[in-house]
C-alpha cells in the first residue's frame, strides 16, 4: 500500500468531528499535518 496524504475533502471532514481549539499560549501543529504523520507511519511501518 502507497502512503498518499488526505484531501481537503477527507480534511474538511476529520476537523468537523474534531472539538474545537483551546486557547493556548503555544501555536498548535496543524491537525491535518500531524494526522499525515500517524497516517505515513501506520502505511509505511517507519520503514
Amino acid at each position: 500500500m502507497e502512503f498518499r496524504e488526505i484531501s481537503d475533502g477527507e480534511c474538511r471532514f476529520i476537523k468537523s468531528l474534531l472539538p474545537p481549539r483551546a486557547r493556548t499560549v503555544r501555536p498548535r501543529v496543524d491537525d491535518r499535518r500531524v494526522l499525515n504523520g500517524i497516517l505515513y507511519m501506520l502505511v509505511t511501518g517507519c520503514k
